[in-house]
């Protein structure tokens, strides 16, 4: 069996995906690596800690590592790798920098030289993607929307167009909301699906309409708790040139969010048509003219 990375001596930064529910879902390599390491980093050292007890690991030295002080925290790490160390870097669960820190790190250590090597594991956003029925040739993951509904459905808006299918993950208080906005902007009967709590008691995967979704979420207050992903099939490739159903459905979202000025722009880099005439018809759907 070859060996990791490091075992040379030089210093190594692991990149190790953890559970996203299912503690056994930590693969045997994710073990030994964290075992092995001189220092782990955490995004919550006390929720990693649980993890570490459950599957044994005593870390050697365990340190904080989230958005607030990671820029603080890069010199010291990549120090202890430039003398031979190992650095294990975890989040709270499934695959780190996926909507989780660790980028910066991870940089620093191209920069300075030191090997990295990822320990793969569980993503909630692909274990999402594999049980979902949705087209996976091409897929985007676009994290978390804005929490404003402006800027939300602004985002959606530029999505609306794209025939990949779409993966976000999204807070359980927002759910509904971002359910309704995307009905809106992307049509009641484009195909979606929530993935909550994958791998947990309660897991649930449901594909269906956007329209049928948000009437089960609205319908079920367990489905707006826990850990969430959405996934929204890809817009058919007739409309993505402009086609009537799509370009009215996507105006009228901007014109109930935005003034005609910036919903113009924005419908014209989409739809490719000149802002002018866009501008006249966003002021006769109603949006505000500044």
């Amino acid at each position: 069996m070859k060996e990791d990375p490091g075992v040379d001596g030089g210093g190594v930064l692991f990149v190790v995906a953890t559970p996203i529910g299912n503690l056994r879902d930590i693969s045997a390599r994710a073990v030994e690596v964290l075992r092995a390491a001189s220092i782990i980093a955490a995004e919550d050292t006390r929720h990693s800690s649980a993890l570490f007890a459950h599957i044994g690991v005593a870390p050697a030295r365990l340190v904080s590592l989230h958005d607030h002080n990671e820029q603080a925290r890069i010199p010291e790490l990549i120090a202890a790798m430039g003398a031979g160390q190992r650095v294990a870097l975890v989040s709270d669960a499934g695959t780190p920098l996926v909507s989780d820190p660790g980028y910066r790190l991870v940089l620093a250590a191209h920069e300075a030289g030191v090997r990295v090597s990822p320990v793969p594991g569980a993503c909630a956003a692909i274990a999402a993607l594999s049980a979902a029925g949705l087209p996976s040739d091409r897929f985007a993951f676009e994290g978390f929307l804005p929490a404003s509904r402006a800027a939300r459905r602004e985002r959606l808006a530029l999505l609306a167009g794209s025939t990949a299918t779409q993966v976000f993950y999204e807070a359980p208080h927002r759910v509904a909301e971002s359910l309704a906005d995307m009905m809106d902007v992307f049509g009641a009967d484009r195909r979606a699906v929530i993935a909550r709590e994958i791998t947990k008691t309660f897991e649930t995967i449901r594909r269906d309409t956007l329209a049928a979704l948000c009437d089960f979420v609205h319908a079920d207050s367990q489905q707006q708790r826990g850990e969430i992903v959405l996934l929204v099939e890809g817009a058919p490739a007739r409309e993505r040139a402009g086609g009537s159903v799509e370009r009215d459905a996507l105006l009228r979202a901007l014109a109930s969010e935005l003034p005609a000025t910036s919903a113009a722009r924005v419908a014209a880099r989409l739809l490719r048509e000149p802002r002018r005439d866009l501008y006249r018809q966003l002021l006769d759907m109603g949006a505000s003219g500044e």
